[in-house]
């Protein structure tokens, strides 16, 4: 159980790093509250990576919501204050946050589990890293990065069907490598030629 954390917590600071973000940003003194808030959504977003029910790419995109929320924050603080207001809007935006991420919690497939398949689980996040990284660099619409996710988690869930034996087979292993070999080429298609679409 601790290595699962340990490693949602690998991941989770390297999507921080990724995203830019200090894991302790917005520590202002006057909103604990909120801040406490923060810091248990994105102790929930790691507690749901380890558990397999959000995606790297999932976890990404909640991680990038927060930290609009802290940059928010931190200009509401920047004369030294947030008002009664300012506050009021930063709890709205951390609970639409927060349940979002319990409804992912609730009632998502676990899409991964801890097993054997570490080499399959690194392409798996690199193929996640690289639907963002056309995403914000324009080269992916939202439609296409929608339904190239889609297609990561039908693999993520094949990986689960496998695993709950507690063994992945030579077979199994090859499947999830072909399938992942497959969406890396429409994504890699579609960044060099966006129109195309994902087939």
């Amino acid at each position: 159980m601790k290595s699962k954390f340990f490693t949602a917590s690998l991941l989770a600071s390297a999507l921080f790093a990724g995203l830019g973000i200090p894991p302790a940003m917005a520590q202002g003194t006057n909103t604990p509250a909120i801040d406490h808030t923060q810091q248990a959504i994105s102790a929930r977003i790691q507690q749901g990576m380890a558990s397999g029910h959000i995606t790297p790419s999932e976890a990404r995109e909640l991680y990038r919501r927060d930290r609009e929320i802290q940059m928010r924050e931190n200009r509401f603080k920047s004369d030294g204050n947030a008002t009664p207001q300012e506050r009021q809007q930063l709890r709205a935006d951390l609970d639409r946050l927060g349940t979002e991420v319990e409804q992912k919690m609730a009632n998502r497939d676990i899409v991964a589990q801890p097993g054997n398949t570490k080499g399959v689980d690194q392409r798996q996040f690199n193929i996640s890293e690289r639907i963002d990284e056309g995403v914000r660099s324009g080269r992916l619409s939202q439609r296409d990065a929608r339904r190239l996710q889609s297609r990561e988690r039908d693999i993520a869930r094949h990986e689960a069907r496998f695993k709950r034996d507690g063994v992945v087979t030579p077979q199994e292993r090859r499947q999830l490598q072909t399938e992942l070999t497959s969406l890396r080429a429409v994504v890699e298609r579609l960044m060099r030629n966006p129109r195309s679409g994902p087939r």
